[in-house]
């Protein structure tokens, strides 16, 4: 079982050591040009965003999930609690008055992380084969995305470590059982799917506009479900 997770936990230390740089980093950068960089980030994050969702191959798939997923979003506040509960957490340390920019750099940190074919595919092939070169790969990637949004958007991105670890690591030891329902289809539309939420993501970085896009996460559990009742007609 160890060697399996190896290379997720790898991926993981690997996110930790960036955003330790980054965040030493971060002490340097004044305030005007931490708000430019962020803008910038924003914008890059808009141009991963378009270039996964375009590639949709059922957009009814990803309309029914993303408003099903909003829905369920919506009625249990779920941007509401995590934001709550970041600043709660985050008053134990600083005081109060950072918990949405924490949750905010968790939430962004993790999609751009953990979504995407790289991300599953990877897992999979650890899980099955123990074939770590995809996941190595995505280490080295990670470890200079972490390096770069916490040293923008702080100490929010190392929460995505501990995210990577667990979800990850999930489809690793549970692959043997996950693998039938994970289709190349099925892997599409999620990479489709969280892109788009992705792009929502770089939109409320740049300004443009003021989405609650936790609220959009339950479409990601939609997708899979949606794709097994198309696979029964």
């Amino acid at each position: 079982m160890f060697g399996d997770m190896f290379a997720v936990i790898v991926n993981s230390v690997a996110i930790v050591l960036g955003c330790l740089i980054g965040l030493v980093l971060r002490k340097g950068i004044p305030k005007g040009i931490a708000d430019a960089l962020m803008q910038g980030l924003g914008v890059c994050t808009v141009v991963i965003g378009i270039q996964g969702a375009v590639q949709e191959q059922n957009i009814l798939v990803m309309i029914v999930a993303v408003v099903v997923g909003i829905f369920l979003g919506e009625a249990t506040d779920l941007d509401g609690r995590i934001n709550r509960f970041a600043e709660r957490t985050a008053s134990r340390f600083s005081g109060g008055g950072e918990g949405a920019k924490i949750a905010h750099a968790f939430i962004t940190s993790c999609l751009i992380m953990n979504v995407g074919a790289m991300v599953i595919v990877g897992s999979l092939n650890a899980g099955l084969r123990e074939d770590f070169a995809m996941l190595y790969t995505k280490s080295l990637l990670d470890f200079i995305a972490g390096i770069m949004m916490s040293a923008v958007m702080g100490v929010g991105v190392m929460g995505s470590a501990g995210f990577t670890l667990v979800f990850q690591g999930g489809i690793v030891l549970l692959a043997n059982y996950i693998a039938p329902y994970l289709s190349d289809a099925v892997i599409s539309e999620l990479n489709s799917t969280g892109c788009l939420i992705i792009l929502a993501l770089g939109l409320n970085m740049v300004g443009i506009t003021k989405l609650k896009v936790i609220n959009y996460l339950p479409a990601l559990a939609i997708v899979p479900l949606l794709m097994i009742i198309l696979s029964r007609f």
